[in-house]
């Protein structure tokens, strides 16, 4: 398999606390820990380079034309010319794609479409991973011992997402299941037969919008594309990732900010010791 077809986006200080006071110290240490550890979702519109709008990709309005708060949301268009892929190492630069995960997305599919908006494939041009968007919409998961056979993809019938409509899609894959959560109500589950120890390769590439060698492409608008390492995370996708019109966004603090909660247990702790 030829990849080269493809174009290619691309101080410390000690201090002690008297003993009465340690409880409390593990509590603010191990949320602490909890929001540092926290897995951190990979934007792959940002690791494509959306922004710059590559050949093939337009800006358009988003999924909200006015949001309380804030701008109004700014999506992406995806027409036939586009050619986006990347190593699979650039997205994931830790060498390790999670065992566990969630995929998040909202899109505006053109009516009709059949396609898969997203694909990743192995050093050998296998595709192990691939989520197909239409009627009928695939997740294609293939481990490294060709399990589960593709008869045995998961296909989620009754629900129609080439509707020509914004979605908000969050796909959920902890173990051996796979459950999809559409506009954040519509909740459906199959079985992923998948290896113990599963592994999707970071040796081959992730192609955006289309497989190799397919004549079917994704055709439409993207505003959201993460990845996460955690498969809970598309269970509270509509409210921290995607949250509705009448909501401000969202924002992740960062790790070295401390939370609301934290200066409260901080503040409790030093009372405490004085």
């Amino acid at each position: 398999m030829d990849f080269l077809r493809w174009s290619t986006r691309w101080k410390t200080k000690r201090w002690f606390l008297p003993s009465a006071a340690t409880p409390l110290f593990t509590v603010l240490f191990l949320l602490h820990v909890s929001k540092v550890t926290a897995a951190e979702p990979v934007d792959l519109l940002k690791v494509f380079d959306f922004h710059s709008t590559p050949d093939g990709v337009t800006k358009v309005p988003g999924f909200c034309t006015l949001r309380r708060g804030s701008k109004p949301d700014t999506a992406f268009r995806i027409n036939k010319q586009a050619q986006i892929s990347t190593p699979t190492k650039l997205v994931f630069p830790g060498g390790e794609f999670p065992h566990d995960f969630s995929i998040l997305m909202t899109i505006k599919p053109k009516a009709g479409v059949q396609s898969f908006l997203l694909s990743i494939y192995n050093e050998h041009g296998i595709q192990q991973m691939g989520v197909e968007i239409g009627r009928s919409p695939v997740f294609l998961y293939e481990d490294q011992h060709g399990k589960p056979a593709a008869e045995d993809y998961p296909l989620f019938r009754g629900i129609n997402l080439a509707d020509g409509k914004w979605h908000r899609i969050a796909l959920s894959v902890e173990k051996k299941s796979v459950t999809m959560i559409v506009d954040c109500k519509k909740k459906v589950s199959k079985p992923l037969n998948r290896s113990d120890r599963a592994i999707v390769s970071t040796d081959g590439i992730v192609v955006l919008g289309t497989r190799i060698l397919d004549d079917s492409v994704y055709e439409g608008d993207i505003q959201q594309l993460l990845v996460v390492a955690d498969p809970k995370a598309a269970y509270d996708y509509c409210e921290h990732f995607s949250p509705d019109c009448d909501s401000a966004p969202w924002n992740t603090p960062q790790a070295q900010e401390a939370s609301e909660d934290e200066v409260n247990i901080y503040f409790l702790v030093v009372s405490y010791i004085l």
